[in-house]
């Protein structure tokens, strides 16, 4: 989590942004106490004889509450590892990154400026590696800017993005397995004339993750397709947007005029896409282990230029605003 400057004036609001954090827990908690206290402990049936216990009953209830917790685990360690982890500053101690020295001539980057000076940023003093940008809310370059997360109270950037990618499907599949798991128990309700709080909450917990359900599939499925194509969120927002040529008709989103689609010029593979992000090691990509062998300066690319030289000898600086992304090998690249 990035540092919180004690002289700065907005220094008193601060405590407020921890209550959308204090709101995640809030929930997490109501909705682990809704499920295992109605839905799986009654189904485990204790106190109940023995030769009066449903055992397909009971076999179930135990498969439900070591799966649920299982997963309420992994979301609670994803989501202590994504707000405590820094997302990635450009270094302080080396003069490669300091707008007062001089540039370094052997520095490849592909974004740069239209005059091919390099990016910097005027607030932190600092030129800027590939893919980072700076954040007014943390006040810092990110290294692999994402987006700022009030949800975490933290920016996802390059080394905590892996962790906020597993906290949105962990969250996803536990409010899915509530759902799905939980229909019995509200059903039985309805049919047994329960009580009224009871019912109450199951029918509570039953429409809140029908709906969270939707949102964080819908929104882990979207961070799926940008790990696939080695997209941020905010390459996808901002720099997704693509002119068509010389014809002065606007832009369109991820389809040009010509039906060709748009690529990022980081995307190496589907592939290699997801071990750049989530590790080398397919048996640690779903635990919230760091084993991703970068420094959030550089990343691969398949080598195709952002700007062609229109003839030999000839170059142009790549611009980060106008040329983020580049057609598929095979299409018509931007000029």
């Amino acid at each position: 989590m990035p540092d919180i400057d004690p002289d700065d004036e907005d220094a008193v609001y601060k405590p407020l942004r921890f209550l959308p954090i204090v709101y995640v827990l809030m929930t997490i908690s109501s909705l682990w106490v809704i499920y295992m206290f109605c839905h799986v402990i009654p189904r485990l049936q204790v106190g109940v004889t023995t030769n009066l216990v449903e055992q397909p009953i009971r076999l179930h209830a135990q498969i439900e509450c070591g799966l649920f917790n299982y997963i309420t685990v992994m979301l609670l360690l994803c989501y202590a590892r994504s707000m405590l982890t820094h997302p990635g500053e450009i270094p302080t101690d080396d003069p490669k990154w300091d707008y007062n020295s001089a540039p370094k001539s052997h520095i490849e980057l592909k974004e740069k400026k239209r005059s091919g000076d390099r990016r910097h940023c005027k607030w932190c003093g600092k030129y800027k590696p590939d893919r980072c940008h700076h954040c007014r809310v943390c006040r810092i370059c990110i290294l692999k800017m994402d987006h700022h997360c009030p949800w975490i109270y933290n920016c996802v950037g390059f080394y905590n993005y892996k962790y906020f990618f597993l906290l949105i499907m962990y969250s996803a599949m536990a409010c899915q397995f509530m759902f799905f798991t939980m229909q019995s128990s509200v059903y039985k309700a309805f049919v047994d004339q329960e009580d009224l709080f009871p019912m109450f909450l199951l029918v509570f917990g039953q429409t809140l993750t029908f709906f969270l359900s939707i949102l964080l599939t819908t929104f882990w499925a979207f961070h799926i397709w940008l790990v696939s194509r080695s997209m941020t969120t905010i390459e996808f927002c901002e720099k997704n947007t693509v002119h068509k040529k010389d014809d002065g008709e606007g832009a369109c989103w991820g389809w040009c005029g010509d039906s060709t689609y748009i690529d990022s010029p980081y995307d190496v593979g589907a592939l290699r896409n997801f071990r750049a992000v989530l590790g080398r090691n397919p048996l640690l990509w779903l635990l919230p282990i760091w084993n991703v062998p970068s420094d959030g300066l550089s990343y691969e690319t398949e080598g195709t230029p952002l700007r062609p030289s229109a003839s030999k000898g000839e170059s142009y600086a790549a611009d980060l605003d106008a040329t983020r992304l580049v057609r598929r090998p095979g299409n018509t690249q931007i000029m």
